[in-house]
């Protein structure tokens, strides 16, 4: 595997972990009620439900006194946003764009693959949220009695002008391939809003951390094509006592379950937490085929059952977690636009630990090799042709596993 750029480390950050959207959107409407110079706002789903409803008014109502918004949805996750909120943010003076608007729906191409999957909202310059939550409801297709679960983390300091900077440039990329036109590439830090605007956002229950070291990973085609899986990789090589993933879409390549094979073998207890139900079967069959290989290793797998798991976070030796919307499959790490926290701090590395830990504990099942071997013959086979499907269809679009 090709090397990549090591993550620039900024010091000064104020963090809160937020738990799925219970957390996440109140503490994000807060800010998008506050909010008096600008909002930047990317997603890949942009849903027309509750949580959708609710955002696209603030965003309205922000536009409407004045606030600049900019909103970059995906073409196919968010296909529907300019019948549903896109006219009415127009209507109210915000700004919107459709990044790669769906058109062969069937096709394998890699243009078709290429999505916009990362979430990043970005507030006057001085408040940023990045994770893996979507602007949708935590309820899912797979029925309402199965809710979300996510992370997403509201930034304060040093590093919010460099999320900023990359949510304008990507803006201004788009701007320019639509219309002629380039918009500046970045924005720049706006002071705080008035002490009135400030009380207008209730202070968030979650727990703040002060003063703690973040860096900020893209994944693009361009100069960050193996940013995030290569940051996951050094933190297991080089971990020593514990690795903790929670992960919604488990694929990985060679490198990265060889990384976690050598990890189990030298001692590192190595826990994965899957998704029990999932809303793709061929890509949930596909990853049950390689428990057989890693359980063999002692590396240790749960599923999570009580809802659906949408989680793209890690924890390493209780310091080193991330937090975003890359999944380890082969469309998050090879093809999508993808944006991970990388956070070293002890604090926040045992609160996101002791989260995961207590999810566990109430809704996810381990799987064992025994289990594994006394499921019907027709349950392993399928496990592995679906497994062998996927590889083909990833081949077949010019990746593999």
């Amino acid at each position: 595997m090709k090397s990549a750029a090591t993550p620039t480390f900024l010091t000064g950050n104020r963090l809160q972990l937020l738990e799925s959207g219970r957390e996440y959107f109140p503490a994000l409407l807060a800010e998008l009620q506050a909010a008096t110079r600008e909002i930047l706002l990317e997603t890949y789903i942009f849903a027309d439900d509750a949580a959708g409803r609710a955002v696209a008014l603030a965003l309205e109502a922000a536009a409407r006194r004045g606030v600049v918004v900019r909103v970059l949805v995906d073409g196919f996750g968010a296909r529907h946003f300019p019948q549903t909120f896109g006219r009415m943010l127009t209507a109210a003076g915000g700004h919107w764009r459709l990044y790669r608007r769906e058109i062969a729906r069937f096709s394998l191409s890699r243009h078709r693959l290429r999505r916009l999957h990362r979430k990043i909202v970005v507030v006057d310059g001085r408040i940023a949220f990045v994770g893996g939550i979507n602007i949708a409801d935590d309820a899912t297709p797979l029925g309402a009695d199965l809710p979300g679960y996510d992370y997403a983390v509201r930034l304060e300091g040093a590093l919010v002008a460099v999320i900023q900077k990359e949510a304008a440039k990507m803006w201004g990329f788009l701007h320019m391939g639509l219309r002629g036109g380039l918009l500046p590439s970045h924005s720049f830090p706006i002071p705080a809003p008035a002490e009135s605007a400030r009380r207008e956002a209730p202070d968030p229950v979650p727990l703040r951390l002060e003063n703690v070291r973040a860096a900020f990973l893209l994944r693009d085609n361009l100069r960050h094509r193996r940013d995030i899986a290569q940051a996951y990789l050094r933190a297991i090589r080089s971990a020593r006592h514990a690795i903790l993933i929670a992960n919604a879409y488990f694929l990985p390549g060679f490198h990265f379950r060889r990384a976690l094979r050598e990890a189990a073998r030298r001692g590192v207890v190595v826990t994965v937490l899957l998704q029990g139900a999932s809303d793709h079967p061929l890509v949930r069959y596909a990853t049950q085929g390689l428990y057989a290989e890693l359980l063999a290793e002692g590396v240790r797998i749960f599923e999570y059952r009580q809802g659906f798991l949408h989680a793209k976070v890690a924890v390493t030796d209780g310091h080193w977690a991330t937090v975003g919307s890359s999944n380890i499959d082969p469309f998050s790490l090879l093809l999508a636009r993808e944006a991970n926290l990388v956070i070293e701090d002890s604090a926040f590395a045992a609160h996101l630990e002791s989260c995961l830990r207590a999810a566990m504990a109430a809704g996810a099942c381990e799987l064992t090799c025994d289990a594994l071997a006394r499921q019907p013959l027709w349950q392993r086979l399928l496990r592995r042709a679906s497994h062998a499907l996927a590889r083909f269809l990833l081949s077949f679009s010019g990746y593999g596993l």
